[in-house]
């Protein structure tokens, strides 16, 4: 059974939960499969100061092109999606701006390890 979320701006997305030093905060992401590709070094695009507040160490740096041009830090990051009981550490990159009214980007390496789509609904986007 999969779990759906409205479209929030006209834009699918999905809501995972970070852990936070000072707790849990929920994320909403552009779920967007022209992020990246399936061996992509990272997997979520989040907001910098996200990254920081998980208490994450950086793991390496990656030089992206395209929307997000440069040197990036790369951090493990503790990614959930309680719903489906996914819990797991994916590399994360952390970038000073993201599109509005998101915390960041679901790229198409994470969304791959779901079935995504409306699920016949043009009005959400779903995983299972």
């Amino acid at each position: 059974m999969p779990i759906v979320w409205q479209l929030h701006k006209d834009r699918p997305m999905i809501e995972v939960v970070v852990s936070g030093e000072s707790g849990e905060q929920h994320s909403r992401l552009v779920a967007d499969t022209g992020a990246g590709n399936c061996r992509s070094k990272f997997e979520i695009v989040l907001e910098d100061w996200i990254c920081r507040r998980t208490g994450s160490m950086v793991i390496g740096q990656i030089r992206l092109g395209g929307a997000y041009s440069g040197w990036f830090d790369v951090y493990l990051i503790e990614v959930r999606i309680p719903a489906l009981q996914f819990v797991d550490s994916v590399p994360v990159v952390g970038v000073t701006t993201v599109p509005a009214g998101f915390d960041g980007i679901a790229g198409f390496r994470f969304l791959n390890r779901f079935h995504f789509g409306n699920f016949a609904d043009p009005d959400q986007f779903g995983l299972e």
